[in-house]
Protein backbone atom coordinates (compact mmCIF):
# COMPACT_ATOMS: atom_id res chain seq x y z
CA UNK A 1 0.00 0.00 0.00
CA UNK A 2 1.84 3.68 -0.74
CA UNK A 3 1.53 6.14 1.43
CA UNK A 4 -1.41 8.08 0.08
CA UNK A 5 -3.57 4.74 -0.03
CA UNK A 6 -2.40 4.30 3.81
CA UNK A 7 -3.23 7.65 4.69
CA UNK A 8 -7.11 7.41 3.02
CA UNK A 9 -7.57 3.78 4.56
CA UNK A 10 -6.55 5.19 7.96
CA UNK A 11 -8.96 8.03 7.24
CA UNK A 12 -11.81 6.28 6.95
CA UNK A 13 -10.96 3.54 9.74
CA UNK A 14 -8.98 5.51 12.52
CA UNK A 15 -11.40 9.36 12.14
CA UNK A 16 -14.25 8.38 10.76
CA UNK A 17 -14.71 4.89 12.45
CA UNK A 18 -13.33 6.20 15.78
CA UNK A 19 -16.09 6.16 18.36
CA UNK A 20 -13.53 7.69 20.68
CA UNK A 21 -13.05 11.44 20.77
CA UNK A 22 -9.65 11.69 22.01
CA UNK A 23 -8.57 8.59 19.77
CA UNK A 24 -10.67 10.07 16.86
CA UNK A 25 -8.80 13.50 17.11
CA UNK A 26 -5.09 12.63 17.92
CA UNK A 27 -5.24 10.50 14.04
CA UNK A 28 -7.45 13.55 12.48
CA UNK A 29 -4.55 16.11 13.48
CA UNK A 30 -2.13 13.23 12.03
CA UNK A 31 -3.74 13.26 8.66
CA UNK A 32 -5.20 16.15 8.08
CA UNK A 33 -4.17 19.97 7.57
CA UNK A 34 -5.47 22.45 9.80
CA UNK A 35 -7.80 24.25 7.05
CA UNK A 36 -9.26 20.66 5.84
CA UNK A 37 -12.44 21.41 4.11
CA UNK A 38 -15.15 18.25 4.11
CA UNK A 39 -17.94 17.96 1.45
CA UNK A 40 -20.98 15.85 1.05
CA UNK A 41 -24.31 16.35 0.32
CA UNK A 42 -25.14 18.33 3.83
CA UNK A 43 -22.40 20.87 2.62
CA UNK A 44 -19.08 22.09 3.47
CA UNK A 45 -16.85 21.99 6.49
CA UNK A 46 -13.87 24.48 7.51
CA UNK A 47 -11.57 23.51 9.82
CA UNK A 48 -10.66 20.54 12.08
CA UNK A 49 -12.93 21.41 14.57
CA UNK A 50 -15.84 21.63 12.14
CA UNK A 51 -14.88 18.77 10.26
CA UNK A 52 -14.70 16.50 13.62
CA UNK A 53 -18.30 18.10 14.62
CA UNK A 54 -19.48 16.38 11.75
CA UNK A 55 -18.31 13.23 12.61
CA UNK A 56 -19.48 12.88 16.08
CA UNK A 57 -22.74 14.30 14.35
CA UNK A 58 -22.89 11.38 12.00
CA UNK A 59 -21.88 8.75 14.91
CA UNK A 60 -24.46 10.39 16.89
CA UNK A 61 -27.37 9.29 14.45
CA UNK A 62 -25.85 5.84 13.94
CA UNK A 63 -25.03 4.18 16.89
CA UNK A 64 -23.44 0.76 16.04
CA UNK A 65 -22.59 1.44 12.78
CA UNK A 66 -18.94 0.63 11.29
CA UNK A 67 -17.56 1.85 7.77
CA UNK A 68 -16.13 -0.25 5.89
CA UNK A 69 -13.28 -0.59 3.09
CA UNK A 70 -15.16 -1.60 -0.36
CA UNK A 71 -12.65 -1.22 -2.90
CA UNK A 72 -9.08 -0.74 -3.70
CA UNK A 73 -7.81 2.79 -3.33
CA UNK A 74 -7.35 4.64 -6.87
CA UNK A 75 -4.61 7.58 -6.62
CA UNK A 76 -3.01 9.82 -9.07
CA UNK A 77 -0.31 12.30 -8.10
CA UNK A 78 -1.98 14.41 -4.90
CA UNK A 79 -5.71 12.67 -5.42
CA UNK A 80 -7.48 9.57 -4.41
CA UNK A 81 -10.45 7.67 -3.94
CA UNK A 82 -11.50 4.80 -1.27
CA UNK A 83 -14.93 3.09 -2.04
CA UNK A 84 -16.42 2.29 1.36
CA UNK A 85 -19.65 0.99 2.88
CA UNK A 86 -21.54 2.15 6.28
CA UNK A 87 -23.93 0.03 8.52
CA UNK A 88 -24.82 -2.33 11.23
CA UNK A 89 -21.37 -4.22 12.38
CA UNK A 90 -21.71 -7.77 10.77
CA UNK A 91 -24.97 -6.70 8.80
CA UNK A 92 -25.38 -5.96 4.87
CA UNK A 93 -24.25 -1.72 4.50
CA UNK A 94 -27.09 0.72 4.56
CA UNK A 95 -25.11 3.31 2.77
CA UNK A 96 -22.26 2.97 0.66
CA UNK A 97 -20.15 5.50 -1.02
CA UNK A 98 -16.95 7.04 -1.92
CA UNK A 99 -14.59 9.05 -0.93
CA UNK A 100 -12.65 12.06 -2.99
CA UNK A 101 -9.05 13.18 -1.51
CA UNK A 102 -6.94 15.96 -2.34
CA UNK A 103 -3.16 15.85 0.03
CA UNK A 104 -1.46 18.36 0.53
CA UNK A 105 2.33 18.10 1.73
CA UNK A 106 1.34 14.62 3.04
CA UNK A 107 -2.04 15.31 4.82
CA UNK A 108 -5.81 15.80 3.42
CA UNK A 109 -6.09 19.03 2.59
CA UNK A 110 -9.91 18.46 0.95
CA UNK A 111 -12.55 15.35 1.46
CA UNK A 112 -15.18 14.98 -1.03
CA UNK A 113 -17.63 12.43 -0.12
CA UNK A 114 -20.87 11.40 -2.51
CA UNK A 115 -22.95 8.65 -2.01
CA UNK A 116 -23.52 5.82 -4.23
CA UNK A 117 -26.52 3.95 -2.61
CA UNK A 118 -28.48 4.76 -0.42
CA UNK A 119 -31.93 3.47 2.28
CA UNK A 120 -34.21 4.58 -0.93
CA UNK A 121 -32.16 4.22 -3.91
Amino acid sequence: MTDLADLVTRNLLEVFNQRDDATRRSAAAELWTPDIRFSDHDGVAAGTDAVDEKVEQLQARTPGFEFRVAGPVHEVQELATLDWDYGPAGEEPVVSGTDVVLVRDGRIAALYTYLTKTPTS
